[in-house]
């Protein structure tokens, strides 16, 4: 069986904190996908977004990424953290990227060919964004894919539905955290 790694893509307290009391369920089923993935030896890599000051690593004509870079802070600003409620352990990665893929300006694909992972679950916020992107990189990387159903979370339930029920499925293999977990025993 390929060697299996947990991402945890942009759970971010600013990211975290706009989205309110509506992805603490997400947060909920991630913790217990991080604790699970802990317990069988699969490792968990966290994925986060920042940037230097004035935010040099995004172009002007990256309106989209733009918005987001203006309004985070470098590495020690609370708002770029990992949220608690999945806070890294000291045995888990955290690679930092640049663009929306988690494989856009970080050094993800290195990490995970020394690991030896050939397999990516994938959790986190946005569903059209960082999961999106990640996803489709990763597959034309040739990585198995998982993406967590009850662990990404998008402001459009419509395009996250289409996503997770249309889109997705085509590459990866959709399905809860709990028939995750329950897959690792």
């Amino acid at each position: 069986m390929p060697t299996t790694a947990l991402l945890i893509l942009d759970i971010q307290n600013g990211i975290v904190e706009r989205y309110g009391a509506a992805c603490r369920p997400m947060l909920e089923a991630l913790a217990r996908a991080t604790t699970a993935a802990r317990a069988a030896a699969v490792p968990v890599i966290y994925v986060r977004a920042y940037f230097r000051p004035g935010a040099p690593e995004v172009g002007s004509l990256d309106t989209n990424f733009a918005r987001f870079a203006r309004s985070s802070g470098g590495e020690n600003d609370p708002a770029t953290a990992v949220h608690d409620s999945v806070a890294p352990q000291p045995s888990d990665l955290t690679v930092v990227k640049r663009r929306i893929s988690a494989f856009a300006g970080s050094d993800l694909a290195i990490l995970l060919r020394a690991l030896g992972v050939r397999s990516l679950v994938l959790g986190g916020i946005a569903t059209s964004g960082v999961v999106l992107s990640t996803l489709r990189e990763a597959a034309d990387l040739d990585f198995d894919l998982t993406v967590l159903r009850d662990g990404c979370a998008d402001p459009d339930d419509e395009v996250h539905r289409v996503l997770l029920d249309k889109v997705f499925p085509r590459q990866a293999t959709v399905r809860s955290v709990t028939a995750w977990v329950d897959s690792l025993s």
